[in-house]
């Protein structure tokens, strides 16, 4: 699609007015413990989905923004903020437009004020012509009424994308992807539970209801599939980092902030937050099937700060990590990837494709300072009776564009770690280290267990790329690989290409693998039930087909999820090419 006209996007949702008081504070008040922030410069910005409208903008996109709007001061202000950005269909609004005001020291919060409590009263018919005639929409709720006021319009063409509010209502049936926050997911999901009777862990309510078939949204190629189900049709410190929650333009959405997993921490570090982190990922995997059930959505994207994004169209979720972490301001970044998301499901994206996209864009735009540092072009002038046709670029807002001993466990095993002493000759084995004591020290020291596996014959592009996603997620990544009688069976007679010693050897050279095990087995269920990890991470290629590991690490309290698979990369396709010559 490149070089195409980007799709037009109708937003409809609860604008703020979104206000920073930036200073300094080197001293605290004589008459109580807090800071004193001196020398405040003040800047207005579109907050909540007046900010979502204004990045889909900035990407190139005419937008209409659909929200309630008074003639009290605040609402005069953003409209002066969105003046011939996008184009503006005010909603009535029942009080003044809510103001959510940050005080920072040195770009730091200090703390929140919010006042106004208006809320759309009534849709109009302007509203619903522009619903009616919309390519795609963005619901952006914030609890204000807006989503509700057009709920009947909503429910007849199903929005692209719908970003929930604890406070607002449920997304109507058919929603293409449904972006909630991990504590906004936990409260939904419980909320759905009890106001349906079912069965969080099973997904089934006793009469059948609840369960649904997975089908496959794909390409006419049938060569990029998005699983999918076959629906009809606290976020912390005021922000979601990386994909998640924006601050003062996020209304009250709140969370405990997740540490980081790209500062590449080893055993015990910090982005894993122990067996917390195999434990955060199950329970985003529970709530979104959950949800994925309750609101007949085609899938749930509950974003999960730094860690990135859990996909699920009801079961095998798709975990797609943020590409890196910065430090930046968060504000504004759960807007940036709703936004993104909508755009790029417009366009013509599957979920899938969509949701690494608005990772990717989110990421960037924390990246660059989040909403504080936002800089929106000189607003072009529309002609009259259409929206503008040129916000210019989206920079920001848009997706940044062996032998070994047994183990003694009752199965074949042989296990290797990383070498810790100087490189030995290529001509001399490896020693192998125990995969298990790496397991037992990293869960003493409080850290999350991650393992993955595979023949991993000719390492590529694809397998490296799963792996350092897969070490991003815990605090030690042990790889499970197939013996060379094990490969043979799976592959045929001229597999493997490369022996055990070659692949293990390969394998331990990578910074993100902490230690290699290796079974004789078809299968590494039985090692795993021995290893026990937190986390076992498939390769995007498994979509839709039945993982077995799922329900056995369930024994335990772990969670199988699947990462991004690049594309055309495999061990069998480049020997296919190989023996043709190269020719692609």
């Amino acid at each position: 699609m490149s070089g195409a006209r980007k799709a037009s996007l109708v937003v409809v949702g609860d604008a703020l007015l979104d206000r920073d008081l930036t200073g300094t504070a080197d001293r605290l008040a004589p008459d109580a413990p807090v800071p004193v922030v001196t020398d405040c410069a003040e800047r207005l910005r579109p907050g909540g989905a007046a900010l979502a409208a204004c990045l889909a903008a900035r990407d190139g996109r005419d937008v209409t923004l659909i929200t309630g709007l008074g003639d009290d001061e605040a609402s005069e202000a953003l409209r002066a903020l969105l003046d011939g950005r996008v184009r503006l269909i005010a909603l009535p609004l029942t009080g003044p437009l809510p103001e959510k005001t940050r005080v920072l020291a040195r770009g730091r919060p200090v703390v929140r004020l919010d006042r106004g409590d208006g809320r759309a009263r009534a849709a109009t018919d302007e509203a619903r012509e522009a619903l009616r005639a919309a390519p795609a929409v963005l619901v952006a709720d914030y609890g204000r009424g807006a989503a509700d006021a057009l709920r009947a319009e909503l429910t007849a063409r199903p929005p692209a994308v719908w970003d929930p509010h604890p406070r607002g209502g449920p997304p109507v049936p058919g929603v293409r992807l449904v972006t909630p926050a991990r504590a906004e997911a936990a409260a939904l999901a419980a909320r759905a539970v009890t106001d349906s009777g079912t069965d969080a862990d099973t997904g089934d309510s006793g009469t059948g209801a609840g369960t649904r078939d997975s089908g496959t949204e794909t390409r006419d190629s049938g060569t990029d599939a998005d699983t999918r189900g076959s629906g009809t049709g606290t976020r912390g410190s005021d922000s979601r980092t990386a994909a998640g929650d924006s601050g003062a333009g996020s209304d009250t959405r709140d969370s405990a902030p997740p540490d980081d997993p790209a500062r590449g921490a080893r055993a015990g570090g910090p982005h894993g937050r122990g067996a917390g982190a195999g434990r955060e990922l199950r329970d985003a995997a529970r709530d979104a099937g959950v949800l994925v059930r309750h609101w007949r959505a085609g899938a749930v994207a509950v974003t999960l700060g730094e860690r990135g994004v859990l996909l699920s169209y009801g079961e095998h979720p798709l975990l797609v990590p943020a590409p890196v972490t910065h430090q930046g301001d968060p504000c504004g970044a759960g807007d940036a990837f709703a936004a993104t998301a909508a755009g790029l499901l417009a366009d013509g994206a599957l979920v899938g494709e969509a949701v690494e996209g608005a990772v990717a864009a989110a990421t960037a735009f924390v990246g660059e300072g989040g909403a504080a540092a936002l800089r929106l072009p000189d607003a072009p002038r529309p002609t009259a009776g259409r929206p503008p046709s040129d916000a210019g670029p989206g920079a920001g807002a848009g997706p940044a564009p062996g032998a070994g001993q047994a183990s003694g466990t009752g199965h074949a095993v042989r296990t290797t770690g990383r070498p810790t002493g100087p490189a030995q000759a290529p001509a001399a084995p490896e020693p192998f280290d125990d995969p298990f004591a790496l397991v037992a020290r990293v869960r003493a020291a409080g850290g999350t267990v991650v393992a993955t596996g595979g023949c991993f014959d000719l390492l590529h592009a694809g397998h490296v790329g799963l792996l350092q996603a897969a070490r991003r997620i815990g605090d030690c990544l042990v790889v499970c690989v197939n013996s060379d009688d094990s490969v043979r069976r799976r592959k045929g007679a001229g597999r493997p290409v490369n022996p055990l010693d070659d692949r293990v050897r390969v394998l331990r050279a990578l910074a993100c693998v902490d230690a290699v095990a290796v079974f004789d087995e078809d299968t590494p269920e039985r090692l795993l039930a021995d290893l026990r990890p937190d986390v076992w991470v498939k390769g995007g290629d498994y979509a839709g087909a039945d993982l077995p590991e799922a329900a056995l690490l369930q024994e335990w309290g772990g969670q199988a999820v699947l990462l991004p698979y690049l594309d055309g990369r495999s061990s069998t396709s480049l020997l296919a090419r190989a023996a043709r010559g190269g020719a692609r």
